[in-house]
């Protein structure tokens, strides 16, 4: 199998057995036709479509160096600037089905991968076999076209101590033993957006790890098939209410589901471990990796995607109903589209300066894209903000599909007509209004933007100590050693 279309992924999903539990209900396979779910893995088989739609197949497929067969452009290990340039059109492609509002499609996690298995020599410093694992498993993926997501987070009990320390060391997924055949792991993590409907669990490091005795059960990166014997899923309540489209336009097709992943003595075997025990390692696995600067790459693109699309419904809004000549209004849209247009040219900047790392792989800048990824988290929540200030009371009379085709339907065209559209259709730009802006699911976006990549705070602070500023301020301090 190479890239597979959408009929491929949900036979594979129909056969995936992951115990999830959800509203009281455990499921142990039926994901797919979940009322939770059926809507977002519709969605998701549209993605994988896409790859074979004749206008978009060669910008989301290439050529597999193993097999000849075409398979996902994610996977493809930049060489050349039009590889970056073919990289982040694909990106693009799929991003703009979604109006930039599914966060975890699978080139996110296949750039990390990608970018892992070109540095395999990195993860043999410990052991050459795990070198070689990581690369026959990125392979496995791109030739089965897998949909893999990743858990990070120990889980929040008490943030006074380490999270390898909370509950007394008890609570954090840790690897308890091994044996001749791997690792058993227990204990739980956040946070794993769609991992009821992935195909696989990315357990990666994430805090910084001290490199103490005490943190070596907490050092580990592995992969596990998403319906392993003993790992299950806490899924929290689902933002899509199994509503029509015209109501809920974007819950009703992309709403990812966040679960809490818990490790009931999980085996995994020594083959699908990249890293155990070493601190070290786990601290550098995406800086030294450049994983962390392809994962960006991608993000940026969906971030930007995501922002045309805030800009065209806002524009919408503002013809719909003649609001676009007051000064407040437009300085509003114009802060949109510097947002825009700052994401456009960090992209452009990040491949325009890219470079070979030392594993031969071309990689973005990293300044702009990391630029971008500590702004964007902030700069989103002025999105929601701006379409509640202009719909305004508007957003409160919002009738569903069944009334507008119900008997209120020639009161709503006649009284909830705007300047530009009739009744019907500005109810319906409404709903879509109202699902960015003010919907439980809109909420879900702009807390999930706001942490994507961590708290900003924490953030920042290592934005700030990686920055090198020793240049300016010797200029500064040469300007006041001048005579």
């Amino acid at each position: 199998m190479a890239a597979r279309t959408g009929k491929d992924f949900l036979e594979r999903l129909a056969q995936s057995r992951p115990m999830v539990h959800i509203q009281g209900q455990a499921l142990t396979g039926g994901i797919q036709n979940h009322p939770a779910f059926r809507n977002v893995v519709r969605t998701y088989a549209e993605l994988y479509d896409l790859q074979h739609a004749p206008e978009h197949q060669e910008t989301l497929t290439y050529t597999s160096p193993t097999t000849g067969e075409r398979v996902g452009t994610s996977f493809l290990t930049p060489r050349m600037p039009e590889d970056l340039v073919k990289r982040r059109n694909a990106f693009k492609t799929w991003a703009d089905h979604s109006m930039g509002m599914l966060g975890r499609t699978g080139d996110y996690m296949n750039s990390s991968l990608m970018a892992l298995a070109s540095a395999a020599e990195w993860f043999g410093q410990a052991n050459p076999e795990f070198g070689d694992n990581i690369r026959r498993y990125y392979e496995k993926v791109r030739e089965e076209d897998l949909l893999c997501t990743h858990t990070l987070i120990p889980p929040q009990v008490n943030r006074t101590v380490a999270g390898t320390q909370q509950g007394g060391g008890n609570l954090a997924a840790r690897i308890i033993r091994e044996d001749d055949n791997g690792i058993v792991v227990r204990g739980a993590r956040m946070l794993a957006t769609i991992a009821p409907f992935a195909d696989e669990m990315l357990v990666f490091p994430s805090t910084v790890l001290r490199g103490t005795p005490e943190d070596k059960p907490y050092s580990y990166a592995f992969a596990i098939p998403n319906d392993t014997k003993g790992l299950r899923y806490i899924a929290r309540e689902p933002l899509d209410h199994d509503r029509p489209h015209h109501d809920h336009p974007l819950g009703s097709r992309f709403e990812e589901a966040d679960a809490v992943v818990v490790f009931d003595d999980v085996h995994v075997p020594y083959e699908r471990c990249f890293v155990i025990g070493d601190a070290e390692l786990c601290n550098g696995f995406y800086s030294q990796t450049s994983s962390v600067v392809h994962m960006t790459h991608q993000v940026v693109t969906r971030t930007s995607a995501k922002t045309e699309y805030i800009l065209g419904l806002v524009s919408l809004l503002t013809e719909a109903i003649g609001i676009e000549q007051f000064q407040h209004v437009q300085e509003d849209i114009a802060e949109i589209i510097t947002t825009l247009e700052m994401l456009r040219a960090f992209l452009r900047a990040a491949e325009a300066d890219a470079e070979h790392n030392e594993y031969g792989v071309l990689t973005p800048a990293f300044a702009p894209l990391n630029a971008a990824r500590n702004l964007y988290p902030k700069l989103y929540q002025r999105f929601p903000q701006i379409l509640r200030k202009l719909g305004a009371s508007g957003l409160m009379a919002t009738p569903t599909e069944a009334d507008v085709n119900g008997p209120a339907g020639a009161d709503i065209g006649a009284y909830l007509q705007s300047a530009t559209l009739t009744g019907a259709d500005r109810v319906k730009l409404f709903r879509l209004v109202w699902d960015t802006c003010i919907s439980a699911f809109s909420s879900r976006q702009a807390l999930y933007e706001y942490y994507f990549f961590g708290d900003p705070v924490r953030m920042a602070g290592a934005y700030v100590k990686s920055y090198d500023r020793e240049p300016y301020k010797a200029r500064v301090q040469a300007f006041l050693d001048r005579d």
